[in-house]
Order: C-alpha cells, then sequence, then structure tokens
C-alpha cells in the first residue's frame, strides 16, 4: 500500500464507479481495477460491493476511506512542513477576507509584517464569511478574516475588535441631524436597507423591541447597501467600518445604541490541517501577540 494506491482508492470511492474514477485519474480502467484488486489482497478483505450502477463500500472500505484522507492529509501537511523548512519565510499566502476587514489588514501589525518578510506574497479570496468558511473546509485559504455570528465550533479562532451596527442615509431622510447614534426604535417605518447576511441579528433584535421595520431593499453585499444609500434611495444598516466601503460622500452615519447589534471581526483557521510557518507569522502579526494554538 502506497500513497498513490490511496488515491486511486479515494477517486472510486468519491466517484463511485471504476470509470469515472479512471477518467479523472487521466488513466484507462483495467490498470485501476487491477490496483484495487491489489489492495484488497494485501488487507486480505473486500473494499468495494459492485453493484449495476456504482459501487458501494463495505465495512472495511469505510475504515480504510478514513484512514486513507488522514494519511494523505498528514502526507500533504509533511511536505508543506518541509518547504516551509527549506525556504524559510517565503512564497505565497492564501487568505480570506471580508469585505469589511479593511481596516484590519491596513493595521499596523500587518505593515510591520510586510517590512519585515517581503518575500512573502498573497492571494487574497473576497468573499462573504459563510463563502470563507467553504474555502477554508476546502483547503483553498489557510486563514480567514471574517465577521460574527458564525458557527465556530470547528476552528480555532481570534476574536479582533468589536463594533456597532450603524446607519448611513443622505439629508432628506436625516431626522436627527445633530445627533451621532440613534436607537433602534427610531428605525420603525423608516425604509431601510438591508445587507442579507445581517438579516436574522436584525431581525432578533427588532422582535425583541417589537418593532415593525420596513425594508425596501435586501442584498447580498455591503458595498451594495452603501451604495443604494448614497443614492438617497433608503436608510442603509450595515456595521460601522463597512460604511466607507463605497462612495458615501452624501450620508450622514450614525451608530445603532444596541449592544445585541454589535458584531466582531474574527481570524479563523482550521484545527484539523498544517498551519504554515508564514501563516503563523501572519497570525502573530494581525492579533498582536503570539497565538498558542497555531499548529
Amino acid at each position: 500500500m502506497d500513497l498513490k494506491q490511496l488515491n486511486y482508492f479515494l477517486t472510486v470511492v468519491n466517484e463511485q464507479q471504476i470509470t469515472a474514477a479512471a477518467k479523472k485519474l487521466h488513466m484507462a480502467q483495467p490498470p485501476l481495477s487491477q490496483q484495487m484488486k491489489l489492495l484488497e489482497e494485501e488487507l486480505g478483505t473486500q473494499l468495494f460491493k459492485r453493484g449495476p450502477h456504482r459501487i458501494e463500500l463495505t465495512d472495511s472500505g469505510r475504515l480504510l476511506a478514513r484512514r486513507a484522507q488522514q494519511m494523505l492529509d498528514m502526507a500533504d501537511s509533511t511536505t508543506r512542513e518541509i518547504a516551509d523548512l527549506c525556504q524559510g519565510l517565503r512564497g505565497t499566502l492564501s487568505i480570506g477576507t471580508i469585505s469589511s476587514s479593511g481596516s484590519i489588514l491596513l493595521s499596523q501589525g500587518l505593515q510591520d509584517f510586510h517590512k519585515e518578510f517581503r518575500d512573502v506574497h498573497f492571494e487574497i479570496h473576497d468573499a462573504n464569511t459563510y463563502q470563507l468558511i467553504e474555502l477554508l473546509e476546502q483547503g483553498i485559504i489557510e486563514i480567514g478574516i471574517v465577521r460574527t455570528p458564525f458557527n465556530a465550533s470547528q476552528f480555532h479562532c481570534e476574536y479582533l475588535n468589536s463594533e456597532p451596527m450603524a446607519v448611513a442615509m443622505t439629508g432628506q431622510f436625516d431626522w436627527c441631524p445633530n445627533r451621532t447614534s440613534i436607537q433602534l426604535a427610531e428605525l420603525a417605518k423608516r425604509p431601510l436597507i438591508v445587507y442579507r447576511r445581517f438579516n436574522q441579528l436584525l431581525a432578533d433584535a427588532f422582535t425583541a423591541q417589537s418593532i415593525q421595520p420596513e425594508i425596501y431593499c435586501r442584498n447580498d453585499d455591503a458595498r451594495t447597501t452603501v451604495l443604494w444609500a448614497n443614492a438617497g434611495l433608503g436608510i442603509a444598516l450595515a456595521p460601522l467600518s463597512a460604511m466607507k466601503l463605497a462612495a458615501h460622500e452624501n450620508l450622514h452615519i450614525k451608530t445603532i445604541e444596541e449592544p445585541s447589534l454589535e458584531t466582531k471581526i474574527a481570524v479563523i483557521w482550521r484545527r484539523d490541517t498544517y498551519l504554515s510557518h508564514i501563516g503563523q507569522k501572519f497570525l502573530t502579526a494581525l492579533c498582536g501577540k503570539p497565538i498558542p494554538d497555531a499548529k
């Protein structure tokens, strides 16, 4: 049994057909079938139940599938660790960021990181929190910069700054031009532009205070929320840091005095995979302290 054979086996498992697996592996079907037969002979057990349309795993096959994935992941991690050791702090770090993380990425810590490690390059993926979690799970990025709320159970997580929710509006909608903050109840019966990411968070807060909001527009990007408000179409609701992501020269910005609407930027990375030495240094710079679990 070797790593190539285990990769063949997992491809068959995932494709559920020898023919489809052979095509994905860019090899002929007979050699792949022979490899699976040799694997069964070596282990002394049947791994597959071959049906008319697809194969199914036996109990032994399911056990091997779990162990094979672990072994391949370990081999990949080992290769990356050795590459880190040989290359030193150079190479490319893949990270994912939400649109409202700009202030974090421009922090002094990351400026210092750039000055110290000029041979490190970045591959940036911009997406919302849930999309970044998927990219982490797929191994496309090493580190995600996301915003609460989200399910953090499967990740190492370091929380950064907390910030309030805010509203942004043109002068025609501003009922209190001399104030820099408002109460949530003041938004009743006003045309709201809501970033769908925070739909449930806002709904819970409105319900708790028996407020019936008028949702003029829901959308999937904080920048769209700000742009629509800047065009005079309604009142934008988004985290305070998101208000300067797009054109906002016409906007009056006010924070909402409601603790339940506060969100936090969080840095997350997977618990079950090796984090590169570059990634560890990046986390330390971003968080302003050594991260004990960054391994």
